[in-house]
């Protein structure tokens, strides 16, 4: 598919799960919350740099959905709730749709 749709997919992903997350704040939360928020930016930011590298809006569809289930993606989905942030769980069925309006298949 176009680089076109990568970047449609991209910016859907980016926009609705990884920018709230990097934009979150650490004020008025604990120390463990602190450490868990750090903790979770960090893998959200080398997730960010994966997903910019993959070379296909295919093989973007094909790691959304291997991040789904992941043991690892699993653990910071958790953290990500505790925090009250958003997961790529949360936007499957909209990331799904755009991947499918886009004709993009895994």
């Amino acid at each position: 598919m176009t680089s076109k749709s990568k970047r449609e997919l991209l910016r859907l992903v980016e926009r609705k799960a990884f920018d709230p997350v990097m934009r979150a704040k650490s004020q008025g939360r604990t120390e463990a919350e602190k450490k868990k928020l750090e903790h979770v930016q960090k893998a959200t930011k080398a997730e960010i740099d994966r997903y910019r590298h993959y070379g296909s809006a295919e093989e973007l569809v094909t790691n959304f959905k291997r991040d789904l289930d992941s043991t690892a993606a699993k653990k910071i989905h958790a953290e990500l709730r505790s925090l009250h942030l958003p997961t790529i769980e949360d936007i499957r069925d909209e990331f799904e749709r755009k991947a499918s309006e886009l004709g993009v298949a895994s």
